[in-house]
């Protein structure tokens, strides 16, 4: 077996706070996250099935987002809040539209 030589060091971003409009950003990327993934393992020929199979090529996350159980939602929804928050460690800025 290889021996792993990574340690991950992702940037710190434990000072920086959403506000109420970056919150509610956070689910639509969450949504569309999850929509991303299913796309992409449909085009693979997966499946919605009762449990994972690498080889049958079913998995029972492959549902609507509203259909998830809650903590797979939050899983998507904590890679949102980190990614918003990566982008304004980096200086930039998120406005709302017009």
């Amino acid at each position: 077996m290889a021996e792993n030589n990574w340690t991950p060091t992702p940037l710190d971003t434990s000072g920086i706070e959403l506000d109420a409009g970056l919150l509610a950003l956070v689910e639509a990327l969450a949504e569309n996250a999850h929509a991303h993934w299913a796309r992409r393992r449909f085009s693979e020929g997966w499946r919605r099935g009762a449990e994972r199979s690498d080889i049958a090529l079913t998995h029972p996350l492959l549902v609507p987002y509203p259909e998830l159980p809650e903590p797979e939602k939050e899983y998507d929804r904590e890679l949102a809040v980190e990614t918003i928050k990566v982008v304004l460690s980096l200086g930039y800025r998120i406005l709302p539209p017009a």
